[in-house]
């Protein structure tokens, strides 16, 4: 993923520093999320310092073990302190994440190609 990409793309990119602030909140250790979900510490470290993005099915355990909601990891007002981003629903996360997924393998003329596509179907339908 690119630094450029912004909105939804943005909070996706920040996900273990989204996940550390929520468990810090709920004063819970990588420890207690581990008990949880069966997720190693040291993964669970590489996911909130950011050298591994976790699946939709892994943050669905993450979010569990912390009793939110998995939207909650994407909402509006997240404990990153991102204001002004849509509140998502589980679909639209599912959605995004393989966006992310596929756009990694993207060179900037693709992804241009790809929004300019997505702006224009997008429009077509109002």
């Amino acid at each position: 993923m690119h630094a450029s990409f912004q909105g939804p793309f943005y909070v996706l990119m920040n996900i273990g520093e989204t996940i550390r602030n929520y468990r810090l909140q709920k004063g819970m250790s990588q420890g207690d999320i581990e008990k949880r979900t069966g997720l190693l510490r040291c993964y669970l470290s590489r996911v909130e310092n950011g050298h591994t993005v976790p699946s939709l099915d892994t943050l669905s355990k993450i979010a569990g073990a912390m009793d939110l909601p998995l939207s909650q990891f994407f909402s509006e007002g997240h404990s990153n302190g991102h204001k002004g981003l849509p509140q998502l629903s589980d679909d639209e996360v599912r959605f995004l994440s393989q966006i992310r997924r596929y756009a990694a393998n993207l060179n900037d003329s693709d992804r241009k190609l790809v929004l300019a596509m997505v702006k224009k179907m997008a429009s077509s339908t109002k």
